[in-house]
């Protein structure tokens, strides 16, 4: 089974450059989007084969998420069913028989940090969600998390320390995350690989020059890793500030 996820920054730019193209390239069998950026009617896509689940914030032209998957789910839950957090559109869960597929556009902490304490509390509630989950089945979790987890993640990690998406406190969430019991799926089959981004800032030229973080992620409940067959980072597709991630894995 071939999963994909990809922030496109914005369905119907990404649309203009290529993505229809892009996701026949790919063929996942579930494929995530994060920051579509749209609302419910401005967009349609002609997706053959695939069901298609859509999740808008309240504020236009702002965050959202969206799965299309070959496979009709058994359930679709929208949200972690908290207010302050499910109106930015951040989450859809699908619920297979044998595992849950959750994607995730987790907040920026943005310039000044003004928002890390929201942050924080979104992280908090979000571990709680996938573990109510994981208590019923393996769950599969991926988007864009908005952390490099350690230096190798990033082209210039003493550059940016306490930079949003870099500080002590966004990356000790994600170890808290790993810490009980998920697996980030492509330093299990990469450990020591650097050099490989999947987000790049517009300015300078970044990734011409290849200055880019790794921010977006699977991860899987640790009991899966048996199944894990390969993670890959599609840094030759474009479209977007961000590169689509894949993972493969025997369900």
């Amino acid at each position: 089974m071939k999963l994909i996820s990809w922030n496109v920054n914005g369905i119907r730019a990404c649309l203009t450059k290529g993505f229809e193209e892009s996701f026949k390239k790919l063929d996942g069998d579930v494929f995530c989007l994060q920051e579509t950026k749209c609302q419910e009617g401005q967009v349609k896509i002609e997706l053959p084969g695939y069901h298609q689940y859509w999740n808008y914030a309240n504020r236009k032209g702002y965050s959202g998420t969206a799965i299309f998957t070959k496979k009709e789910p058994l359930s679709v839950f929208y949200g972690m069913g908290i207010e302050e957090h499910d109106k930015e559109g951040r989450m859809i869960t699908l619920e297979f028989p044998e595992a849950y597929i959750v994607t995730v556009y987790t907040p920026n902490s943005q310039s000044e940090l003004r928002r890390l304490t929201y942050r924080q509390q979104w992280e908090a509630d979000f571990l709680v969600y996938l573990q109510k989950l994981k208590e019923q089945k393996p769950v599969i979790c991926c988007g864009d998390m908005n952390v490099a987890h350690k230096e190798i993640d990033l082209k210039n990690p003493k550059n940016n320390r306490m930079n949003p998406g870099f500080t002590d406190e966004e990356r000790a969430c994600f170890s808290k995350l790993l810490d009980h019991g998920f697996t980030d799926t492509f330093r299990y089959f990469y450990p020591e690989q650097e050099g490989i981004y999947s987000w790049w800032s517009y300015r300078f030229k970044a990734r011409e020059k290849n200055a880019g973080w790794r921010i977006d992620y699977f991860l899987t409940s640790s009991s899966l890793e048996d199944r894990l067959k390969d993670a890959k980072i599609h840094t030759e597709i474009m479209g977007s500030d961000h590169c689509p991630v894949e993972l493969e894995i025997d369900l």
